[in-house]
């Protein structure tokens, strides 16, 4: 049963034709162009500004409906998480010629396309949808961060990166990432479905996504000695403003599990003491 489970998700994520056969085509692949990553990061943050300001109108939805309409979304974005995933895994251990490969693709040896390559081109689309998170947080009336903005506009440009360079360490980046996201998008779900788990399971999800960051410089680590003790790696470039980005990403993190949290701490302290002076 589990043998033939495992056989029907490697025909389905790896050699399924459209999986096997992409290759990515400057200017004729789906989003496949420098112009559409700009033009969809401008477009963003054009409509955050608008939308915040309330230049542009926004509609009100009763709090059933937009219960519904977040949890649609999470169960989406959940799903598509699991998928990538789960199907970049199977790509990997299925074409990739050496674990080398797995973090350092030969240099001039490495054009985007095959199984592996499929899953970077979905996670890429994938950030464009997850835009949606924007809206929802705007709809719900709930402040934005600058955390939220950056990321959502920014990841756009790495994702690119990943498949316009055939960046190196792309398959580990990939798998964490939609792993993490599997768990953040399973905990938004059962919070929209009205699940309340206790406050250190938030906190933990954020806990999460700063070990991802920290564990995305211990693999660039494996990937530098490739490069330079091993005739290189290919995509450096992409990876460069990868390793910046993930840099500030995780100082802005740090600084979010910062105010959030021992601001919390502080609370409860204040009133464990209110409670032993009554």
């Amino acid at each position: 049963m589990a043998a033939a489970l495992l056989r029907h998700a490697r025909w389905l994520l790896v050699e399924r034709p459209a999986v096997a056969s992409f290759h990515w085509r400057p200017g004729t692949t789906l989003a496949a162009s420098p112009s559409f990553a700009a033009a969809a990061v401008c477009a963003y943050l054009a409509a955050v500004l608008l939308l915040h300001r309330r230049v542009l109108p926004l509609p009100s939805l009763p709090p059933r409906a937009l219960r519904a309409v977040s949890a649609v979304h999470n169960v989406v974005l959940l799903s598509i998480s699991a998928a990538m995933a789960a199907g970049c895994v199977l790509s990997a251990a299925a074409t990739a010629p050496s674990r080398r490969w797995v973090f350092c693709f030969p240099p001039g040896a490495t054009p985007p396309s095959g199984p592996v390559f499929y899953w970077a081109h979905v996670f890429y689309l994938s950030k464009i949808y997850e835009l949606g998170d924007t809206l929802l947080i705007l709809l719900g009336r709930r402040p934005l961060t600058l955390l939220h903005v950056y990321h959502h506009a920014v990841v756009i440009v790495m994702c690119y990166l990943w498949l316009a360079t055939s960046q190196s360490l792309m398959p580990v980046a990939l798998v964490t990432n939609a792993t993490v996201h599997v768990v953040m998008y399973t905990y938004y779900l059962c919070c929209t479905l009205g699940l309340r788990w206790p406050p250190r399971w938030k906190r933990a999800v954020t806990e999460l996504q700063i070990v991802q960051f920290v564990f995305s410089f211990a693999a660039s680590v494996v990937m530098l000695w490739y490069h330079f003790a091993g005739g290189g790696c290919e995509g450096m470039a992409g990876w460069a403003f990868n390793a910046v980005f993930n840099a500030s990403l995780l100082a802005l993190f740090l600084d979010f599990h910062g105010a959030a949290y021992a601001a919390a701490k502080g609370k409860k302290r204040s009133s464990d003491i209110q409670k032993k002076a009554e």
